[in-house]
């Protein structure tokens, strides 16, 4: 096992850890306080969408227990903690009313944590869409993206002057293609065109907040969460190696293209631009504004081969099998060199600002046994990520900081409770926390920051 102290030598003093949550997720209290649906909880109540029908009805009980995982959050020794803010208590019906109860709630949030000394990186949408904005069109409708403006600079105006940074969008990769491409995650369409269509609103929902934020709080760092996909050609083969390139302009391009460079990738555009909604004038300008940082998360990566077949759409792939046979109980291979890859993949082809990884994390489901959870290989996982991690800062990439997913087991998507992603188990019908063995070394670690050999930018 890799000890903290010598991994905590190869990080600057001031590389923030932490740890990550969503909304959905773990609060639950779905009709609370004003609180309405989302597209989530009509998803997750629909047979044959969610494993076991499983909802965030009642999920971890964060919201009624928030002191009590500020408290374990605090214990875990950690700097900084990634949430998220939920829409449908916010702005119930995605327009309209304020609902302050949902405010305060958040504003007992972020002022729990600054009382324990622990930063706050919030993240505006973790795709709970207020279900009465589906009935519109949902991110296929272009009102959406001045929906969430107003949500963005509602949640600034109250919660900014306490944030340490803040996202808008977490992985728009989920919400737009497996969301309405390829059907796996609300609301549950298979519809090229309908996904074309979320995409660039959702892209421009990000610019749009991001003026937003700054309109309200010009000094809050502001950026954008990418789970971008670490792409392999299956094989030597041309076709292959042309079928990766398409697969990085779909699954990356089509996000980091507008936001860092004011456009869409051309491949893309040619196979695909026909059927996108009208970029009207001053979108890309909107889309592009510069940020202050940016958040990977990252798994598994993606191996891909060409697709054969006659009038397949753009981009013509399919997956390629693994070249690891380590794999996590959710079935993803485990390759942590892919993270390196990836982070100097994207800062060759790309001007990126600061780089904190959002996301990391494995899924492994062992229970509790005689009191202690041995998770050893999540221990593993998490150690060899951050050493990744490391070799890239010693090569000079901007790496700030490590959050690792997740705080604690949760709802986790399509899955729903029978996947476990935490450093902290959760008892779903006691809800009584356990650190586990992972929790324990990963806040050994983390307890060791900040610390003196602050590296001085040249």
């Amino acid at each position: 096992m890799m000890d903290p102290k010598t991994l905590s030598d190869r990080f600057p003093g001031d590389f923030v850890f932490g740890v990550a949550t969503a909304a959905f997720q773990i609060e639950g209290a779905s009709k609370l306080d004003g609180r309405k649906p989302s597209i989530w909880d009509a998803f997750s109540n629909m047979p044959g969408r969610v494993y076991g029908r499983h909802n965030g009805d009642v999920a971890c009980d964060h919201y009624n227990r928030l002191d009590e995982d500020l408290d374990l959050i605090k214990s875990l020794g950690v700097e900084a903690y990634r949430f998220s803010i939920a829409w449908p208590r916010i702005i119930p019906e995605g327009t309209g009313p304020v609902n302050e109860k949902g405010l305060d709630f958040y504003d007992r949030l972020v002022d729990g944590l600054k009382a324990r000394g622990i930063k706050a990186f919030a993240t505006l949408y973790h795709w709970d869409l207020p279900l009465m904005l589906a009935g519109d069109g949902g991110w296929t409708a272009r009102q959406t993206a001045y929906a969430f403006q107003r949500y963005a600079k509602t949640v600034t105006a109250r919660l900014g002057d306490r944030l340490d940074a803040v996202a808008t969008f977490n992985e728009p990769w989920c919400s737009v293609w497996l969301s309405h491409l390829y059907g796996i995650h609300a609301p549950g369409e298979r519809s090229m065109d309908a996904a074309l269509h979320a995409l660039h609103f959702t892209n421009l929902a990000h610019g749009l907040g991001v003026a937003a934020i700054r309109s309200e709080r010009p000094d809050l760092p502001v950026g954008l969460v990418l789970n971008a996909h670490s792409v392999y050609a299956g094989s030597d083969s041309a076709a292959d190696q042309d079928a990766a390139a398409r697969a990085f302009d779909f699954h990356n391009g089509v996000f980091f293209g507008p936001v860092f460079k004011g456009e869409y990738p051309e491949r893309f555009l040619s196979a695909l631009g026909h059927r996108m909604p009208e970029i009207e004038p001053g979108d890309m300008e909107t889309i592009a504004q510069p940020l202050d940082w940016w958040g990977l998360n990252y798994y598994t990566p993606m191996r891909v081969a060409h697709d054969p077949a006659e009038g397949v759409d753009f981009p013509a792939m399919q997956p390629a099998p693994p070249v690891v046979d380590i794999k996590t109980d959710i079935g993803w291979e485990v390759f942590a060199p892919a993270l390196g890859d990836l982070i100097r993949k994207l800062n060759a082809d790309y001007t990126l600002p600061d780089c904190y990884i959002t996301e990391n994390g494995a899924c492994y489901n062992m229970g509790i046994e005689g009191g202690v959870v041995d998770d050893q290989p999540r221990l593993d996982y998490i150690a060899d990520h951050l050493g990744i991690t490391a070799d890239l800062i010693g090569e000079g990439y901007p790496m700030r900081g490590y959050f690792a997913w997740s705080l604690m087991d949760n709802f986790e998507w399509a899955e729903g409770y029978r996947m476990r992603f935490g450093i902290v188990h959760v008892d779903y019908d006691t809800q009584v926390r356990t650190v586990k063995k992972s929790g324990h070394w990963y806040g050994e670690l983390a307890a060791l920051f900040p610390k003196g050999n602050h590296k001085l930018a040249e």
